[in-house]
């Protein structure tokens, strides 16, 4: 493979504690431990040479590779087929269900099904996003690689030692291991755990790693038998709610925005964040399509998680109660550096961890997290007395703050200006949270929020609306149209057959459509501080196949629908964006595309339920 495989040639696997990717040539070449968040073991997707791998790989180089999820699973088989014999690795983390912890496995398991191959297994960690240096000490059970700050990464064996059979070999590198196993066809229960603070070695019986196996196997397929969605697309909705369960950090019940951080936007350009964060939008947004699909008790969670942001930015005096990200914890330390070291995906530089944009200040999250704590009272998780008075402060300063520029949905570093999405967020906030303290009788100012809901309205319509282009416009001062608005008539601003929506729709296919492919907007009439293009976002894509469909455009809505399964990669995972050429970019998987797909998926499928009822009498008058 190039020495950069492309960002869609991986699998995602993870514990729900972290998550690790593994190349279609059966190299994890991405892995941060402990956590999503945690500095990385191994990560040569962004430094060939410093990031540190661990590849299992035929002994030749004349092989072709493919990949699969184990059905119902989140569970990888990477398949080798060469001259000799078709052989596999099983890749999975068991899931962890507990509290955090600084142990966590990551299990490679060989099998043979048809004639012999041998295998080279290659472990070359580097730890601290490969700045710290570390230790290597080799036993006949497997190895321990320790740094002095004491992290360590177990690697037990599970490598069959009969006579007949012969032994492994296993060879120490300049800082790594180097193993070769021979296997013939029927063989398995052989390859090895890396485990993180693991201790002593072992070797593993193959009856062990079958039960991890099984057990982690029978973890995802009762989890997917919860799922209430029946509708069409039922095999990318399931591998899209996978996908998120995957990114969501079991203790906490916080989603981070992508597993990965540094990968570009463009390639070799500058925008390259950190996304292993928990937004507040994209956290509400991820657990509101979780929900929709029936997983409560994940909506739950991370309502609770909420709760606590809440309460603790209605106690806080700063310029915003909230803020637009946190780390899984609920922590908020974020500081962005940048990993001169790094080389980057192809020479995307800077390779950046933390992310700056954590204290910008972003109207819109008030919306969706006010739109949350709605719909898990529609689904009966109501919010609690403390959580309600919390929530009562953060929307009084709502009320208070709403006129003012901000820095907008997309994190824009060209300064502040009064972005309509913020605007029409904030009527969101407001609209829900009044709708809640009428539903239940609640104590709260619903004069005041009513005022300024009515006052927001308003504002927006004549403000955000530009009669010279007949559309809705990204911001007050300009012309430019933003995707962002997509969400609109989804989230009952405006009927999604109002002419002034029906124009918009029509202004963002001229200028933001691309062969069914939505841009976020253009950054050359919008500078944005940042230099370079980007490509179409996923998320925005779906958004307006979501438009599409409630504005009775069904048969477009479907058929760009069903175009972008084919900017997905083998597995149906996507990343944040799609080039010019139909490459994946940015950060990968990324949690906005899977969240969007399940959302337009449900609202295609009771779009087109709706149309076929309404066809029904018609076909029986004429039978």
């Amino acid at each position: 493979m190039d020495r950069y495989p492309d960002i869609s040639n991986h699998g995602l696997i993870g514990d729900l504690h972290t998550a690790a990717l593994v190349a279609t040539d059966g190299t994890v070449d991405f892995f941060c431990c402990p956590r999503f968040d945690s500095p990385s073991v191994f990560c040569s997707l962004l430094d060939a040479d410093k990031g540190g791998y661990c590849r299992i790989s035929p002994a030749t180089d004349s092989y072709v590779s493919k990949q699969l999820y184990f059905p119902n699973t989140a569970m990888l088989i990477t398949r080798f087929m060469t001259p000799d014999g078709v052989g596999e690795v099983l890749d999975f983390m068991p899931v962890i269900e507990g509290p955090p912890t600084d142990r966590h496995r990551l299990v490679r398991h060989l099998r043979v099904a048809r004639g012999t191959m041998k295998f080279v297994v290659e472990i070359e960690p580097r730890f601290d996003y490969g700045r710290a240096s570390h230790t290597v000490e080799v036993s006949d059970a497997g190895a321990v690689f320790r740094t002095a700050s004491g992290m360590e990464l177990t690697v037990h064996t599970a490598v069959r030692r009969e006579a007949d059979e012969g032994r492994a070999s296993i060879e120490r590198t300049e800082n790594g291991l180097r193993a070769t196993i021979t296997m013939r066809e029927g063989q398995s229960g052989r390859g090895v755990v890396l485990e993180s603070m693991g201790g002593q070695p072992e070797v593993l019986q193959p009856a062990e790693l079958q039960r991890l196996a099984d057990d982690t196997a029978a973890y995802w397929k009762n989890w997917l038998n919860q799922s209430t969605y029946t509708g069409r697309w039922r095999e990318m909705v399931t591998r899209s709610a996978m996908t998120l369960k995957l990114m969501t950090y079991q203790p906490t019940g916080a989603p981070v925005a992508a597993a990965t951080f540094g990968l570009p936007e463009q390639a070799g350009g500058e925008r390259n964040w950190d996304y292993r964060f928990t937004w507040i939008r994209d956290g509400s947004l991820t657990m509101h399509a979780l929900s929709n699909l029936g997983y409560l008790e994940e909506a739950a969670r991370f309502g609770a998680w909420m709760r606590d942001r809440v309460t603790e930015g209605a106690a806080a005096d700063g310029a915003s109660p909230l803020k637009i990200m946190y780390r899984v914890d609920g922590s908020s330390d974020l500081t962005e550096e940048i990993l001169d070291h790094f080389e980057g995906w192809r020479g995307s530089r800077p390779v950046r961890i933390g992310n700056g944009a954590a204290d910008q200040l972003q109207l819109d999250i008030y919306g969706e997290a006010a739109d949350t704590i709605l719909a898990g009272d529609d689904a009966g998780l109501p919010i609690a007395y403390e959580g309600w008075l919390a929530l009562t402060k953060i929307v009084d300063w709502v009320a208070d703050n709403w006129d003012q520029p901000d820095e907008g949905v997309w994190e824009t570093r060209g300064g502040r200006k009064d972005f309509t999405y913020g605007r029409f967020q904030c009527w969101v906030a407001l609209d829900r949270a009044i709708k809640l303290a009428q539903r239940h009788g609640r104590p709260a100012d619903t004069a005041k929020w009513t005022a300024a809901r009515d006052q927001l309205y308003k504002q927006v319509m004549t403000r955000g609306w530009k009669d010279k282009i007949k559309a809705f416009t990204q911001h007050y001062d300009t012309d430019v149209l933003d995707s962002s608005l997509l969400l609109m008539p989804l989230e009952d601003f405006i009927s999604p057959t109002d002419p002034r929506w029906l124009s918009t729709l029509d202004a963002m296919n001229k200028e933001l459509v691309s062969d069914s492919l939505v841009y976020r907007y253009n950054p050359a009439a919008s500078p944005d501080g940042l230099h370079g293009d980007e490509g179409t976002f996923s998320l925005c894509t779906f958004l307006y196949v979501d438009a599409l469909a409630r504005a009775g455009r069904l048969d477009d809505a479907v058929l760009i629908f069903e175009k972008m399964f084919t900017y997905g990669n083998h597995l149906g995972l996507y990343s944040e964006e799609i080039g010019s050429t139909g490459e994946q970019l940015g950060n990968f998987p990324q949690a906005f595309t899977h969240l969007s797909l399940i959302n337009s998926a449900i609202t295609l499928n009771r779009e087109l339920d709706r149309r076929a009822r309404l066809r029904e009498p018609a076909a029986a008058v004429a039978r």
